[in-house]
């Protein structure tokens, strides 16, 4: 369980593909805290921390189907990626509650800049029976964008937009989002039990 308040955007230091996983390593400056079989968010995915060199680098691996659903197949040596490790439960919660099972992908359409901060617009597909089920963003509740957890404005059918500030910016990777990259969706997981409970009882 995450909360969608990123602790670090790390860079990728290697990216090793074994028939369809992928095994990412990465450094980061709490790589030493790590333990084996620790959950670890990137970019919204919850991943299993397998390797511990001891070099200040750790490695993930990422199976076909994690792949398929999100943008960890595109990454490279140099890519930046956000991390977030598991929530404490003797804390506040700062951002949402995210499981770091990423729904979908999505595209950025459009990016503008505003008194300083940045709204970044997204549209994404889904099958009318998945947003049926709560794969959909409402106006003013939570969605997560690459483990970022984030305030929906001007939702649409299979489009919004968040408002990115200037600390945010600098401290994820949305500094390197462009129009056209593609970002890990995680809708928020209250809107899918209340789908659920609203069709099916």
């Amino acid at each position: 369980m995450f909360s969608g308040i990123v602790e670090e955007a790390a860079q990728v230091v290697e990216v090793v593909r074994k028939e369809g996983n992928v095994d990412l390593r990465v450094k980061c400056s709490f790589t030493d805290e790590l333990k084996i079989d620790q959950s670890v968010a990137h970019n919204g995915v919850c991943l299993t921390v397998v390797s511990l060199p001891g070099d200040g680098t750790y490695t993930v691996t990422a199976i076909q189907e994690t792949l398929d659903r999100s943008n960890l197949g595109g990454l490279k040596e140099g890519s930046l990626v956000n991390l977030e490790r598991s929530m404490m439960m003797n804390g506040r919660l700062d951002g949402h509650i995210v499981q770091g099972h990423v729904d979908c992908t999505a595209v950025c359409e459009e990016i503008e800049e505003v008194e300083g901060s940045r709204y970044y617009k997204f549209t994404y597909k889904v099958a009318p029976e998945m947003a049926a089920k709560g794969y959909v963003t409402v106006e003013k509740g939570s969605v997560t964008v690459n483990g970022v957890s984030l305030t929906v404005c001007d939702s649409e059918r299979y489009s919004f937009r968040v408002a990115i500030i200037p600390y945010t910016f600098e401290h994820t990777n949305f500094k390197e989002i462009r129009v056209g990259s593609e970002v890990n969706i995680e809708f928020d997981i209250i809107g899918k039990y209340l789908a659920k409970l609203s069709t099916q009882y």
